[in-house]
């Protein structure tokens, strides 16, 4: 028994350092790893590998740049109107760590690639999730599931049904990824981003029953073709940069810096998600060659990568910087809210991922999906402070000084996890309803999935 014991605490452990090496590193292993599995040859995997690492690097200093300088704007403008908000958005990074701290993130890695190995076998999931970083929103969801019942085996089922739901809206949105993002082959299980997914269908179809605004419609791309350099999105991100710090209050300086930085953002960002795609597409042609050989019984396999590979759309990046400034003046007239939105504003692309898919590229669209998802996820992130600052306490994350409450408007605004937590709350109901929802979305993908192998078996029996 004490062998056994010793033999997992070694697996904890090992995973916990895989973890503790951060995406860029872990990403570059395992995609070479996988290229190597999958036949595509040691030095394309290894090249893969790296470029998607360095991609990595380079969006995560980019992504840095923007944080660095939106945060101070964002408080800048808060203390200019004179913001009484006492919960304070330390972002995601800091939820991230609580997290992997909690008894559920310990365990959480070794988990989660069993959950998606069994979801495999089984035919209920098209999706290899090698985003092994990502699956902190999973063990999120279990540290605030303990925290609220007292209980960690409610804690690890929370994240493990978590992960179920992620899944399957991987797969269901896969062939956006090809369509709007130009990404073949991959799909998005990330825990963030799925969540706004069936609100903004619901959100969308809504919006084709009112007279007008039915009517709508504003594509970046075609702005951009109509109005020349005026609509490229260096202009763009320079333009919105120079209001947001003339709301900040900035000098003229300060202004022209902070508008070309915010230009600089849109070009890069874009950029590196470019040199994360040209890594991929060996390894998503090498996986769709091994799978076409040896499963011809099955669909198509995707690989599941963090949402970083799809913020470059124009469209999610623009709407970005124009949803900065509209969230902070829904925290300061919302009734109800507490949370002052700071560290995690340059999260937003990661939620317009699939938005802007859902809304078939109308940035009107999504626009009005993404205020209404930020006025929601600002009365959940104060509903879920209580829970977020204890779970702080309990991994021993330093809480900012003079500040009595923590949130973050990425995963602690997230609807999917505020409904597992809420119905895991309420008792053997509540559970059970996240249970048969998780099972039967599972059920339903399983169907999907063998018709489509049937139907592409058929195919290519006839070819």
């Amino acid at each position: 028994m004490e062998s056994l014991i010793t033999a997992w605490e070694s697996i904890l452990a090992f995973f916990g350092y895989v973890s503790g090496l951060g995406p860029s590193v872990v990403m570059a292993i395992i995609l070479f790893l996988l290229g190597t599995v999958l036949r595509a040859g040691v030095g394309k995997s290894l090249r893969a590998g790296l470029t998607v690492g360095v991609g990595f690097i380079g969006l995560n200093l980019v992504i840095g740049m923007m944080a660095g300088n939106l945060g101070p704007a964002v408080q800048d403008m808060s203390q200019r109107v004179g913001l009484n908000l006492t919960i304070i958005d330390v972002g995601w990074p800091a939820c991230a760590a609580i997290a992997y701290a909690s008894t559920v993130g310990s365990i959480i890695i070794p988990v989660g690639l069993a959950v998606n190995i069994i979801m495999l076998l089984t035919n209920t999931t098209q999706t290899v999730n090698i985003d092994i970083w990502d699956y902190w929103h999973f063990c999120f969801t279990g540290a605030l599931v303990a925290i609220l019942t007292g209980s960690q085996g409610l804690g690890i089922l929370a994240g493990v049904l978590n992960m179920i739901i992620v899944m399957v809206m991987a797969d269901y949105t896969a062939p956006w990824m090809e369509e709007y993002h130009n990404l073949p082959g991959i799909s998005l299980p990330h825990g963030y981003t799925v969540a706004f997914v069936p609100g903004a269908l619901l959100i969308n179809k809504l919006l084709d029953f009112i007279p007008g605004v039915s009517k709508i419609k504003l594509d970046m791309t075609m702005i951009q073709k109509r109005f020349g350099v005026l609509g490229e999105p260096i202009l763009v991100g320079t333009v919105l940069g120079i209001l947001i710090a003339a709301l900040a209050g900035k000098d003229f300086a300060g202004i022209l810096i902070f508008g070309i930085t915010m230009g600089a953002v849109l070009v890069l960002i874009p950029k590196m998600a470019a040199m994360l795609m040209e890594g991929l597409i060996p390894i998503s042609d090498a996986a769709s060659a091994f799978i076409s050989k040896n499963f011809k019984n099955r669909g198509k396999i995707y690989i599941g990568l963090d949402s970083a590979v799809g913020i470059g759309h124009p469209t999610a990046l623009a709407l970005s910087l124009i949803l900065v400034p509209i969230t902070i003046v829904l925290a300061v007239f919302l009734p109800g809210n507490r949370v002052l939105p700071f560290a995690d504003l340059p999260v937003f692309p990661w939620m317009f991922v699939l938005i802007i898919p859902a809304v078939k590229n109308n940035g009107f669209r999504a626009l009005i999906v993404g205020i209404i998802t930020v006025t929601v996820g600002l009365y959940i992130a104060t509903d879920l402070a209580p829970m977020i600052t204890q779970a702080a306490i309990n991994a021993q994350f330093p809480i900012p000084e003079g500040v009595s409450q923590i949130s973050a408007l990425g995963d602690g605004a997230n609807p999917l996890i505020w409904s597992i937590v809420r119905l895991h709350g309420i008792g053997i109901v509540g559970i059970l309803i996240v249970a048969v929802v998780a099972i039967g979305m599972a059920v339903i993908n399983r169907r999907r999935i063998l018709k489509e192998a049937k139907l592409l078996h058929e195919q290519g029996s006839a070819s």
